[in-house]
């Protein structure tokens, strides 16, 4: 017996149907960016591990980068994110650009994560980042972006949240505590794994990076206050651009939002689905002011998100959002093929018909009707073509219409008027 190799651990195979999904959401995000002024745009899948180094965090390079040495002896990263690959991009023609600058993209990462419901190690990323302006109104932008994403593909407040925090008020109120400057970032990922890990092995954790039994309790009473925003004028700000981008039913603040990655520098925010009992993170993003002075450029500003493609597939299959249509076939015409005595003239018949602008299926062979027509069925095919020595004398065509089983023959001249109107739903009499 045959051993089929297997594909490497943690990858997808895009059948028909799930490359389907993909282009839907790739669509959607496409939809939603351009409403917001932004421009499509793409990097390298390979970078030197150096530009990863240089903010993204040690567990990100060390633990969850693909790397390999090339035959220079450099070492090569598959991406495992966009936002230091775009600010080396906007680094390199820093004073070309046009800003405010709005760039966003669709495009393949990689992470060595052990494999999981939600989570592989190669994945499909939406990015979209705002570059230049340093304001809440602009962090607000990128808010309203992700909500009009979910009104997009169906997702209602009740369906998901995003959660907003600030890091500068979060730093202030942690210092507040008694936590030392140097120990802020590893407070932040403390904070950030507080919702993955259970209480006590969380409580153990901040203990083991120095933390007395005191600031523990403070700590987790900041993380519960709900209020807390209001001592923060750039929230305050954010809220109020909020209001008026009209999207406050989906947006909440939570102090327990912090963001893993290094580069952040003030507000935050994650998407989370919250129907069903099962709350799971589908985007995060925020500001990173500091990341393309840190890659080789001059300061600049700079907020943006990212959202995975199988955590948003997931969570719109289980909520039954995912349209019907999108899987319909690749075309919605099969010409037949009668015998091999009128295959050249089916091939042409073919070549007309998709020169309308028709999607056309040709059987790439001559067998029988029954085997034909039960092939168009099975792929979700509307219309069959049948042109057989009679008409191909008369200059004729006859289309059947599938499921039906209704006949209409017409004047080939009027093959693809007519193809339209069956689509359309129409039987000529």
């Amino acid at each position: 017996m045959k051993s089929i190799i297997k594909p490497v651990k943690g990858t997808r195979d895009y059948y028909p149907e799930v490359m389907a999904l993909r282009s839907w959401l790739y669509e959607a995000a496409k939809k939603v960016s351009n409403s917001f002024g932004y421009q499509e745009y793409e990097g390298p899948l390979i970078e030197s591990i150096e530009l990863y180094a240089a903010k993204s965090g040690e567990e990100l390079v060390k633990e969850q980068s693909f790397v390999f040495e090339d035959r220079g002896g450099n070492l090569i990263a598959l991406r495992p994110e966009l936002t230091p690959t775009l600010a080396r991009m906007v680094a390199q023609r820093q004073n070309q650009l046009i800003y405010p600058l709005r760039w966003w993209s669709f495009g393949p990462f990689w992470r060595y994560e052990r494999p999981q419901k939600g989570r592989t190690r190669e994945f499909f990323q939406w990015n979209i980042d705002l570059i230049g302006p340093d304001t809440s109104a602009a962090d607000a932008e990128l808010v309203a972006i992700v909500a009009a994403f979910f009104k997009q593909v169906g997702l209602s407040p009740a369906d998901a949240q995003i959660m907003v925090n600030n890091r500068q008020l979060m730093e202030t109120e942690l210092i507040a505590l008694g936590i030392a400057p140097g120990q802020l970032k590893e407070v932040f990922r403390l904070i950030d794994r507080k919702a993955k890990m259970e209480r006590s092995k969380w409580e153990a954790y901040a203990s083991e990076l120095g933390l007395e039994s005191r600031q523990i309790d403070d700590l987790k009473k900041l993380l519960s206050d709900d209020e807390l925003w209001q001592k923060s004028r750039a929230l305050e700000e954010f809220f109020l651009a909020i209001d008026a981008l009209q999207v406050s039913e989906y947006v909440r603040y939570a102090p327990y939002i912090i963001r893993g990655l290094d580069y952040y520098t003030g507000t935050v925010f994650e998407g989370l689905a919250v129907n069903g009992g099962l709350t799971r993170s589908i985007l995060g993003g925020g500001r990173y002011d500091n990341l393309l002075e840190d890659v080789g450029g001059d300061k600049l500003p700079a907020v943006g998100f990212a959202m995975g493609d199988l955590v948003m597939s997931l969570v719109l299959e289980e909520l039954g959002l995912i349209p019907e249509d999108i899987k319909s076939p690749s075309a919605s015409v099969l010409v037949t093929v009668f015998d091999e005595g009128s295959m050249q003239e089916t091939l042409r018949l073919s070549d007309e018909l998709r020169q309308t602008g028709l999607k056309v299926n040709c059987y790439p062979q001559a067998d029988k009707l029954s085997k034909q027509l039960k092939f168009a069925d099975r792929i979700g095919i509307k219309i069959a073509v049948i042109l057989g020595p009679e008409e191909i004398k008369q200059d004729m065509v006859t289309f059947k219409e599938l499921s039906s089983g209704n006949q209409v023959s017409v004047d080939r001249a009027l093959a693809a008027d007519t193809i339209s109107e069956l689509l359309d739903g129409y039987i000529p009499s």
